[in-house]
């Protein structure tokens, strides 16, 4: 991932011993400035938004943060006061609110009305592209960064494609030659998105997912016909 030039590191405390191997990882390669270190808190009083900080410190192995973000919207009125003081103090960069779940995004859309943050995760998919109907142009009305998270969906599309091969048109226009590559074009090409955090275990995951980082991105009209594509699988 970082010899391919990935900067952004996005984890959480919640997410088993993630934050943990990943400060392992960023010590023992000497990493650590050339990355865009992003993580969560997902607890209610401000004391322990405090310590959550804290203890994501020491499991990264770092004293400041690029991002942090309030986990699955939740509790953000305490967390987000919190999130700002850690601003000001000058360890924490940005400030931001995350969900994958549709059924979160009316609240979502109050904290993002409410409090000045400068990202908001979302999931957003030729699956699911309901992010795209309010959420995602409201991101880009207030100027807040936007990261996508599950641009696979749920996988359906995997599934449901098989084996058959890329369509020619995806692979001459666009250089596509993967449905990874297929989704994650489509998910980064809309206008309000600044970036996307696909899920990788294997290293062919990061050599394939990569190859979506290129050029040519798709216009709108490419984007229309890759969702009457996936529409009439």
């Amino acid at each position: 991932f970082h010899e391919w030039g990935g900067t952004v590191i996005d984890t959480a405390p919640m997410y088993r011993a993630s934050e943990q191997v990943l400060g392992g990882l960023m010590a023992e390669l000497g990493i650590r400035d050339d990355l865009f270190v992003a993580t969560k808190v997902d607890v209610e009083d401000s004391a322990a938004v405090h310590e959550q900080i804290r203890n994501s410190q020491k499991m990264l192995q770092t004293e400041d943060f690029e991002l942090q973000q309030v986990h699955n919207v939740r509790y953000w009125q305490t967390s987000v006061p919190v999130l700002r003081e850690w601003r000001e103090k000058g360890l924490v960069k940005y400030i931001g609110i995350s969900t994958s779940r549709e059924s979160q995004y009316e609240e979502l859309e109050k904290a993002m009305t409410t409090e000045k943050m400068d990202f908001v995760q979302i999931n957003y998919s030729l699956e699911q592209r309901t992010s795209a109907e309010r959420l995602l142009p409201l991101a880009a009305d207030l100027g807040m960064a936007v990261i996508l998270n599950r641009t696979f969906g749920g996988g359906r599309i995997f599934e449901a494609v098989g084996d058959q091969p890329i369509p020619e048109w995806a692979a001459e226009e666009l250089g596509i030659s993967s449905w990874a590559q297929f989704l994650l074009k489509y998910a980064l090409s809309h206008p309000a998105v600044t970036l996307a955090i696909p899920g990788m275990t294997k290293v062919r995951h990061v050599d394939d997912n990569f190859g979506a980082a290129h050029e040519p991105m798709p216009n709108a009209a490419q984007r229309q016909k890759m969702e009457a594509f996936y529409d009439a699988l």
